[in-house]
């Protein structure tokens, strides 16, 4: 399946600052963005199909895929479009196997050793993070900055070339072109996208911070 990274929004229940999921995705996707992903940690899973589902008949008619953060069977029982993998979660060549050739897998990539072994011929692209400082997600390692973002993705791609990278942590309208500049591909959200006041208004500002980083090349 095809997909954009460019303006990558993640919808957390827990992180959602009193507005309904799915109400925020569509928001969301209103506002410009082109991939959305679940991430409820909350555990319970039949709350977590019944929102994934939820969301998928939201996005559907709006040509936005929904990814599922780290639960393969949420994704397989709500229809989802694909999977975003931690570390410690299934890895990507079974995720491939259940989901087959068309999901869209995605898997985060902390450090150098993570970058080494990302199996390139599981995944569709990688999340790389965190860039900044960010309160949405506890990060042990310090944040790479995009000196280290550039670094981290010039090595991914010597291993493949155009390896489809997205940067995550920290990143909002003010700072989203500077990591285009550094060589992602789009940028993930969480808070600057929750905490908006209009998040269609949010998630539109960050897309045009891209497109004009992007024109600037």
């Amino acid at each position: 399946m095809r997909f954009d990274l460019s303006v990558y929004v993640l919808i957390d229940p827990d992180q959602a600052c009193g507005h309904d999921p799915v109400a925020l995705a569509r928001a969301a996707a209103a506002g410009g963005a082109t991939l959305i992903q679940l991430r409820d940690k909350r555990g319970a899973i039949r709350p977590a199909i019944e929102l994934a589902r939820a969301l998928t008949a939201a996005l559907a008619p709006l040509g936005v895929p929904l990814l599922v953060n780290d639960r393969v069977d949420v994704a397989m029982a709500a229809g989802a479009d694909g999977v975003h993998l931690g570390q410690d979660d299934m890895d990507p060549a079974t995720a491939r196997r259940l989901l087959g050739p068309r999901a869209i897998i995605g898997q985060s990539v902390k450090t150098a050793a993570h970058a080494a072994a990302l199996p390139l011929g599981a995944v569709d692209y990688a999340a790389v993070g965190g860039v900044f400082a960010t309160l949405s997600k506890h990060n042990p390692e310090p944040p790479l900055g995009l000196a280290g973002l550039a670094e981290r993705i010039a090595g991914l791609r010597a291993r493949k070339a155009g390896l489809p990278v997205v940067a995550i942590a920290g990143i909002d309208a003010a700072n989203a072109g500077d990591v285009i500049r550094a060589g992602a591909d789009g940028v993930a959200v969480i808070s600057a996208v929750a905490k908006a006041a209009d998040p269609a208004v949010a998630v539109a500002a960050i897309r045009r911070a891209i497109e004009e980083a992007r024109g600037a090349r």
